[in-house]
């Protein structure tokens, strides 16, 4: 029996991350896979550090610092919903073939909901779950260059309808360490829905992200610009719903420039973050971001707020690494984000 609940759930990740997504399934490929990712405007391909949780949205960030790290993080969408997010992760090194390896689970939840039929009678609850298991490669080819590959194996229930999926993500990266300059390129979720919730096949939201990070030389900080969804020029939303006021006098408002509109669309492109590093060994992270396209689609006229605003920190104590980001969507829904990370090779040392 069809739910018209389920309509809810297929679009529900979609409208979370914004219109732009809405004509694919698998939106929640985009979420986030780390507290540090969301602290930085909810996408970040430019890190080459230990974090081996940047390995899913970067595969040609992976490199032997990852080897052996260990990274769990649950992520908590507006408070009441029951929707969680999380990501687990973990790499190892291949000395031998000179190759770093990862392996990591991306899970949502969207909590119980009361199922009914046509006329509005409870037919009993019922969950609803979406998985991509994720497996990836990456190696350094020289000094400066690295590139890498994911394998994504999707699986979705909504309710008594199943998906499955497969998607591969193709990266390079350049680090040149002597000017603290990272800059990559991501092909991400180039794939296909290989069978549908009821035998119609929809798109999976491939992307194109392309990044650019510099460490200041005389302040501890990284700067990061992040271009998305390069693939498509033109995201701007036009709400067929949205009524212009009239002015004082009754005349037609005047519409937006050409000039402004070009910069607005640029803009949505462009995802800024900024890591403060404190500390000889960079042990307390302070993180701030803004994403415009989040900002532009979710925020409110008439009213104040931090959507599009994203923020985060991040500490060592002894053996482990936590994490917290912090992401304002709209005024009425902000996402907490927590983690948590080891290396097994420091419980060997004495």
């Amino acid at each position: 029996m069809k739910y018209t609940l389920l309509f809810f759930l297929l679009g529900i990740s979609s409208f979370l991350f914004a219109q732009i997504g809405g004509n694919n399934v698998y939106e929640f490929l985009n979420l986030a896979q780390s507290p540090r990712v969301t602290a930085l405007g909810g996408s970040y391909i430019t890190g080459a550090d230990r974090d081996v949780s940047l390995a899913y949205s970067n595969p040609a960030a992976l490199n032997r610092l990852m080897h052996q790290q260990l990274s769990f993080s649950t992520e908590f969408y507006f408070s009441g919903t029951g929707i969680l997010h999380g990501y687990a992760g973990y790499g190892h090194h291949l000395e031998q073939k000179d190759i770093m390896l990862h392996g990591g689970i991306q899970y949502i939840t969207y909590g119980k909901f009361d199922g009914r039929d046509v006329f509005a009678n409870d037919v009993g609850t019922f969950k609803s779950s979406e998985y991509a298991i994720t497996f990836g490669a990456g190696k350094q080819f020289s000094e400066k260059l690295s590139g890498g590959a994911n394998l994504k194996i999707i699986t979705s229930q909504l309710e008594g309808f199943n998906s499955f999926g497969m998607a591969l993500d193709f990266a390079g990266m350049y680090v040149d360490t002597a000017r603290q300059v990272t800059a990559s390129i991501v092909f991400k979720n180039a794939g296909l829905q290989l069978t549908s919730y009821d035998g119609t096949k929809e798109p999976i939201p491939f992307e194109i992200q392309a990044g650019f990070s510099k460490k200041l030389k005389y302040l501890p900080f990284r700067i990061s610009v992040l271009g998305t969804n390069l693939q498509r020029w033109n995201i701007l939303y036009d709400d067929p719903n949205e009524v212009d006021d009239t002015l004082l006098f009754g005349e037609d408002p005047k519409e937006d420039s050409k000039a402004l509109l070009l910069f607005d669309n640029f803009f949505r492109h462009i995802v800024f973050g900024g890591e403060f590093l404190f500390g000889k060994k960079e042990n307390f992270k302070v993180r701030i971001g803004y994403n415009h396209l989040r900002r532009a689609e979710l925020n409110q006229d008439n009213l104040r707020s931090l959507a599009g605003f994203s923020a985060g920190t991040g500490f060592n104590i002894k053996k482990f690494s936590f994490d917290y980001g912090i992401a304002f969507y709209h005024v009425g829904g902000t996402v907490h984000h927590l983690g948590i990370a080891t290396n097994f090779q420091q419980f060997k040392k004495k």
